[in-house]
């Protein structure tokens, strides 16, 4: 729900006083947050609870869901999410300290409060650090220390993933979805035949990655966003920060944007971790990114259904591409070499005459736009930076240039087995189709450039 900064302080100052803390001051909508807001604001009263190097004085920040409709499939609320947080923390892990958790009477939906904590969450920043070995020792000690805490330690809410259930739900997103992209429909398919036997499980944060850990002189000083929370195998968690897309612009260091695989799996099995197995590590990177691919693809009926109009939910879902892309390169080596070394060619837009095209038209939007970036602050510039990338798309969108890439039924004789990467040109095929849609979507995905140069020979 959509709530007004006046409304939203005065539910704060219910909860704050319930901490023994001042109602709240200088409130300020943070940026970013695929799913969840985040609000921060000063208060003062209570004694804090994190040790001075790692917290913000008199500083908080709320964790808000856009709506109660949001929530209302989620595995568990906010309250659940609180008590993980306060358990990882009492593990030792660089979790925030959470001082206050909403409740109705509060007015202002489901969510809870915790401290700020000091550093960045700019990946961008993070992976410039010229630490990146002692950072990535810290995330992988970090991720073990999570790795220890058991059912008794956590509410009962948090589930434990059944692997051939998690498949099952992500084929019926998929086909809720429309069920037409081969690419998807691919990884599906190989999870299906290759889905490992169970080990047991382990709690896991689900979303460690960069974006989510904040960072300060290349210290770890925060794991944040544990709503994706579950038991599972372990090497979920340690594939699911190594995807492409979230290695950001340094694709060439495949743990977590800061250093090699070897590097972080010996400091991870070094700090208290289980044995990785590359093989079932392997399996994660795929079954996680068919399962981004799929979110991505999820927040367009988000948008559409009304229960978050938040302009990055349609921006997202066109970033499904990137998974597609990751998910090929990832999946190709299954195909035959001869498959493999078959190159293609990127298909070329005629032309433009005449009156001017939409993509003309957002173009000279998109171009105005940025003479006037310097009116906004905060949320606002983060939103007008979304804006802009989606009038980029419609800008690079020419329907004659793409090669049909939404195919339903070459999506079912993926499933059913008919067609598989050994036949001769389907991976050609895909590897075309996917390359025009990315060009037209994220054309600086960094995962791009590397798949150009590989899947066409250009330099």
């Amino acid at each position: 729900m959509s709530i007004a900064p006046d409304e939203l302080l005065a539910g704060l100052a219910r909860a704050m006083a319930r901490a023994g803390l001042s109602a709240p001051s200088n409130l300020e909508r943070l940026t970013g947050g695929a799913t969840m807001e985040s609000w921060r604001f000063e208060a003062t009263g209570a004694a804090p609870l994190s040790i001075p190097s790692a917290r913000i004085e008199n500083t908080y920040v709320l964790r808000r869901a856009p709506s109660l409709e949001f929530m209302k499939d989620r595995p568990f609320g906010h309250d659940v999410e609180a008590a993980i947080i306060r358990a990882a923390k009492a593990a030792g892990v660089a979790a925030p300290v959470v001082v206050a958790e909403l409740e109705p009477e509060d007015g202002i939906g489901s969510g809870f409060i915790m401290e700020a904590l000091c550093g960045t969450p700019n990946p961008k920043e993070i992976l410039a650090t010229d630490k990146a070995d002692r950072l990535v020792s810290e995330c992988a000690a970090n991720l073990a220390s999570i790795h220890t805490l058991t059912p008794g330690d956590v509410p009962d809410a948090v589930p434990v993933m059944d692997y051939r259930a998690a498949i099952a739900d992500l084929k019926q997103q998929f086909e809720d979805a429309g069920g037409d992209r081969p690419i998807i429909a691919l990884g599906l398919k190989w999870m299906e035949n290759n889905c490992p036997e169970p080990v047991d499980p382990v709690l896991l944060h689900g979303d460690y990655r960069m974006g989510n850990l904040l960072v300060q002189d290349g210290w770890l000083t925060g794991v944040l966003d544990w709503e994706l929370a579950h038991f599972g195998d372990y090497h979920e968690d340690l594939a699911f920060g190594c995807m492409a897309v979230w290695r950001f612009h340094r694709y060439d260091r495949p743990a977590l944007g800061l250093s090699d695989l070897e590097h972080y799996f010996e400091a991870y099995e070094a700090n208290g971790g289980r044995k990785v197995n590359p093989a079932r590590f392997r399996y994660w990177l795929i079954h996680r990114t068919v399962w981004w691919a799929l979110g991505c693809l999820k927040m367009a009926a988000v948008w559409r259904s009304g229960e978050d109009r938040m302009l990055e939910r349609v921006v997202i879902s066109r970033r499904t591409s990137e998974q597609e892309l990751d998910l090929l390169m990832l999946l190709e080596e299954e195909a035959p070499e001869q498959e493999q070394s078959r190159l293609v060619q990127l298909p070329s837009a005629a032309a433009q005459v005449g009156e001017a095209t939409d993509g003309e038209l957002a173009i000279a939007i998109h171009e105005w736009l940025g003479t006037v970036k310097d009116r906004f602050e905060g949320h606002d510039r983060f939103q007008y930076a979304v804006a802009r990338n989606a009038l980029g798309m419609i800008s690079r969108y020419d329907a004659a240039a793409i090669p049909a890439f939404e195919n339903a039924p070459l999506a079912r004789q993926i499933f059913s087995g008919e067609a598989t990467l050994a036949d001769t040109g389907l991976l050609a095929q895909l590897r075309e189709a996917i390359l025009a849609t990315i060009m037209q979507d994220v054309p600086k995905y960094p995962a791009l450039a590397v798949a150009r140069k590989k899947w066409t020979g250009e330099d």
